[in-house]
């Protein structure tokens, strides 16, 4: 058994890509739009996946737009995607930066969580080691769910 790609329904495509792709830093490796099904899939990788992801499909993200109107609610039915990445305070910054919620700060110097534009929660895990406590994440309370 080999894990694919976690599929996630989205209502806004360029939204979620800015958040997916010019947050996270995830890569867009494919792009198809289906006018029977009237639905678009877009797979993205973590860039240190990118040529896993090319060559054998796996490991991915599926963005699935309906381009009819749906009302996607909760989007914590399923979980959370999770990603390492190199530096956690660095990485949250640049989302806050963003104008993205840092709804559990990374006071641990280890984990944060932060939501997609359509409500799907994304778990930061620092690679290696927690880094050493910091501000303002330090003492930065939490806010709203994840």
């Amino acid at each position: 058994m080999r894990y694919l790609h976690t599929m996630v329904r989205v209502s806004d495509i360029d939204a979620s890509l800015r958040f997916f792709c010019d947050g996270l830093g995830l890569v867009e490796i494919s792009r198809s739009d289906n006018d029977k099904g009237r639905f678009t899939l877009i797979f993205l990788a973590a860039p240190e996946d990118r040529e896993r992801a090319l060559a054998d499909k796996a490991p991915m993200v599926e963005l699935t737009y309906n381009w009819d109107p749906e009302e996607y609610s909760g989007g914590r039915n399923f979980g959370h995607l999770a990603y390492r990445v190199d530096d956690i305070y660095a990485t949250c910054a640049h989302l806050q930066g963003m104008g993205i919620a840092i709804l559990r700060p990374p006071r641990d110097g280890h984990m944060a969580f932060v939501r997609s534009p359509d409500n799907i929660s994304i778990e930061l895990l620092q690679a290696g080691d927690a880094l050493p406590a910091a501000e303002p994440w330090a003492s930065m309370s939490n806010q709203g769910e994840w």
